[in-house]
């Protein structure tokens, strides 16, 4: 990690969004290379004071799902009552080993877990805020709370939940950086580049190279 990325034990956070084993290979929606972060996210945990996990946590008829939708398939859009949503195939259900963390991830170090995504009609990319840019998870004020006022995010995937998560910190007043080779992107019909331009002109640093 280079000297512009130091961390300060003080008031940084490191927040691990959806390592979970629907995401990796073999999984309901499996994003190319997740398993390649998981040994660098084991690297980076042990350098931060304070690791906060989020994970995707539906309901099994969860209205982001293709199958809740008569003749829709998996990332067609449909307009939902806060606007567009991509419809999923079924992932990271309740209680079922899709949803849960990879094995590889030592969940100990975490001392927070934010389980979002779980109320049926709404999806819930980011870790600040369900999609109806209304119903808070809590974490901004938990974060608040303990001091914490720089985020590096890392996980799965960039252009959705990562992305989400990070444009929603700086509108909070966090100061984010992205580890861009601690994540993976789905990159749906452009979406990779589309959020990496949201977050650069959001004031969110892009962290690229080894670290």
């Amino acid at each position: 990690m280079s000297d512009a990325l130091m961390i300060d034990a003080d008031r940084d956070a490191l927040l691990v969004i959806d390592l979970q084993n629907d995401f990796c290979s073999g999984g309901a929606l499996a994003v190319s290379g997740a398993e390649e972060v998981v040994p660098i996210i084991e690297r980076l945990m042990p350098r931060f004071g304070r690791v906060v996990l989020t994970q995707d946590w539906h309901c099994p008829d969860h209205h982001s799902f293709a199958s809740a939708h008569q003749a829709r398939a998996p990332f067609e859009t449909v307009t939902l009552y806060y606007g567009e949503q991509t419809l999923w195939p079924d992932h990271c259900v309740q209680g079922t080993p899709g949803a849960a963390f990879h094995a590889g991830l030592t969940t100990d170090r975490a001392e927070l877990v934010i389980r979002k995504g779980f109320h049926r009609g709404v999806d819930s990319y980011s870790a600040f805020y369900e999609n109806d840019r209304a119903t808070p998870t809590g974490l901004a004020g938990y974060l608040r709370e303990r001091g914490i006022s720089r985020l590096f995010l890392c996980g799965l995937a960039t252009d959705f939940c990562v992305s989400y998560s990070a444009l929603d910190a700086r509108r909070l007043g966090f100061e984010v950086t992205v580890l861009l080779e601690a994540c993976r992107a789905i990159d749906l019909a452009g979406s990779l580049q589309a959020a990496l331009t949201q977050m650069r002109e959001a004031g969110v640093v892009l962290a690229e190279g080894s670290i």
